[in-house]
């Protein structure tokens, strides 16, 4: 990627942590579990060669730690532990330097795509640390981990592994061993933004930038619309249980039912509600359609929260920066 070579393509969805860039491994003696029924299927619906695709498939590794990983993940924590993990100083003082640094490409793909560029900035921010954590696994022995050897999630994953090896040649950086990202998002919201005839989520800032904003803007992201916002429960608030972040409400039912925003707000506006277990108690927050969006990406409440939150602190620093021009 420009500025960061090694910058790991943003999480399209969770285990965009455990990708890098690598060499494949030499070939295992052992075939893995399921890789014959797999090699079968690609085969049918490419017409590529099953002699390439098991080369390529035995040089995968299972690899136990990322299987430790995954079942250990930062969302398991409580809000006042997970936030200080990705809203850092450092982290946001990285973020405005990065804006600033990439000023006119951001703010032109923002404006392309109606995203808030802050947004795109901040999922930068906390996939990668600004490129500087590229992780320490290749993408196929992640997808073959987590797609042959982890039951509970099996399907996803080697359906990710499936498209992995389906995908077409223009969608391909280099060979398929060096990719990075979860391929159905290559697939179906990588953007060749910088008009070379490939989608490079690893060394193109054009086309990591403008494919993440390709993925807020094709589910639904509302320009200019509120992410997240303060409530306040008053000593009868009606107690509110949500298993997802979709908008279920009209703020003025909320408001009714007790908690009282604390900014100025549309009272028609669709919205849910969400407690997290802050440093001093329990923190409201109404949460609205773009809230919803970031937990597309990643499905934790907490991770679109942080999301949130660095996007307001590196906007901010960038207005400071403006103002003492």
């Amino acid at each position: 990627m420009p500025v960061i070579p090694a910058l790991r393509p943003l999480r399209f969805l969770a285990v965009l942590s455990l990708f890098w860039m690598g060499a494949l491994a030499p070939a295992l003696a052992d075939t893995h579990p399921g890789q014959a029924e797999l090699v079968r299927e690609v085969a049918a619906d490419t017409g590529k060669d099953p002699q390439a695709l098991n080369a390529l498939l035995d040089g995968a590794q299972m690899q136990q730690s990322i299987l430790d990983a995954i079942s250990r993940p930062a969302e398991g924590k409580p809000w006042k532990d997970y936030r200080p993990i990705f809203i850092t100083d450092q982290r946001i003082s990285d973020g405005i330097a990065f804006y600033l640094a990439h000023r006119d490409l951001v703010e032109r793909i923002g404006r392309q795509y109606q995203v808030a560029p802050e947004y795109i900035v901040a999922i930068v921010g906390v996939e990668t640390s600004y490129g500087r954590n590229t992780g320490k696994y290749k993408v196929l022995d992640a997808l073959v981990t987590l797609g042959l050897y982890y039951p509970p999630r099996a399907a996803f994953f080697r359906n990710e592994l499936k498209t992995l090896l389906e995908l077409p040649d223009n969608h391909l950086a280099g060979p398929i061993d060096t990719l990075t990202g979860m391929p159905s998002s290559i697939r179906d919201y990588g953007v060749d933004a910088d008009g070379d005839g490939h989608i490079d989520l690893m060394n193109s800032l054009p086309d990591i930038l403008a494919s993440v904003a390709n993925y807020f803007a094709k589910h639904g992201w509302i320009n200019g619309g509120p992410v997240a916002a303060w409530a306040q429960p008053d000593g009868a608030a009606r107690p509110i249980a949500v298993t997802d972040s979709k908008p279920r409400w009209p703020l003025e039912q909320l408001e009714a039912w007790g908690y009282t925003p604390l900014q100025k707000l549309n009272p028609g506006q669709p919205t849910s509600l969400r407690t997290l277990d802050g440093v001093y108690g329990p923190e409201y927050w109404f949460t609205f359609q773009n809230f919803y969006v970031i937990t597309t990406y990643n499905r934790s409440p907490l991770y679109a929260m942080a999301v949130n939150q660095l996007a307001q602190e590196i906007i901010s620093g960038v207005h400071q920066a403006d103002q003492a021009r």
